[in-house]
């Protein structure tokens, strides 16, 4: 039987994620400790959701591969109540319900998100 990996080597969303816009354990263990790929990471964030809200919002036919892609980003970084939004989207899609409902609530989600980003970023 071999050894078994030390937990905190192993990149993975913790099983109840907090309230906070972005879960700041979770991003740390997924660059690695690496400011520079935290930083990377975090303004690919910023740029990949303003352009995909842009998208959602003018492509009504691409919401679904959008909110696919603003999900797996989001929970790249740990953002994980973006995520579930982008999830909900996806699910209203698959469903043929009303997506209004969904399409608003990723969009409150990306706010705090992008705030707290934004905020991180203006640290030295």
């Amino acid at each position: 039987m071999s050894p078994a990996l030390p937990i905190d080597r192993i990149p993975s969303p913790p099983l109840a994620p907090g309230d906070d816009p972005i879960d700041l354990d979770h991003l740390h263990r997924m660059t690695l400790g690496d400011a520079e790929l935290r930083h990377e990471a975090l303004v690919m964030f910023l740029r990949q959701t303003a352009q995909l809200l842009l998208m959602l919002g003018a492509r009504p036919g691409d919401r679904a591969v959008l909110a696919h892609t603003l999900k797996g980003s989001a929970r790249a970084i740990g953002a994980f109540a973006v995520a579930k939004a982008a999830e909900a989207l996806e699910a209203a899609i698959r469903n043929g319900i009303d997506q209004a409902p969904a399409l608003a609530e990723v969009e409150a989600t990306v706010a705090p998100a992008r705030a707290l980003i934004e905020a991180i970023l203006e640290q030295p």
